[in-house]
């Protein structure tokens, strides 16, 4: 059992930044593939950006690639989403997720754990 709580989430102008967080509970944290999907009104959910259990490969959805960058603290449970120059098509409910058995590490068939999301709303 997984428990991850999102927060960071808020309202800013386009151009401007937000770093999303996501604490997970547990012992093993350092051993689940961590991801963002965010789901925006009337879409489906998609891939944002996914950091792996091992080396820590970075993977990322080609419109945040440059703009956004997910990164791990192991010691702090914590996984995060640096989001820079952001969009109005940015705006979307932002899901964590996680899972340790990934093949496809961008499908959010994938993962059994998720947060409650948390909102961005980008102004234009």
């Amino acid at each position: 059992q997984v428990t991850l709580v999102e927060s960071g989430g808020g309202l800013v102008q386009a151009g401007g930044s937000l770093r999303l967080s996501c604490a997970a509970s547990g012992r093993t944290f350092s051993s689940y593939a961590m991801a963002w999907f965010r789901q925006a009104p009337g879409k489906e959910r998609e891939f944002v950006a996914a950091i792996n259990s091992g080396a820590g490969t970075t993977y990322y959805a080609g419109s945040v690639k440059g703009r956004f960058t997910i990164s791990r603290d192991n010691a702090k449970n914590t996984v995060y989403l640096q989001m820079n120059s952001l969009k109005p098509e940015d705006t979307a409910v932002y899901f964590c997720a996680a899972d340790r058995a990934i093949v496809r590490i961008t499908a959010s068939y994938e993962y059994d754990w998720w947060g409650q999301g948390t909102q961005v709303t980008v102004s234009s």
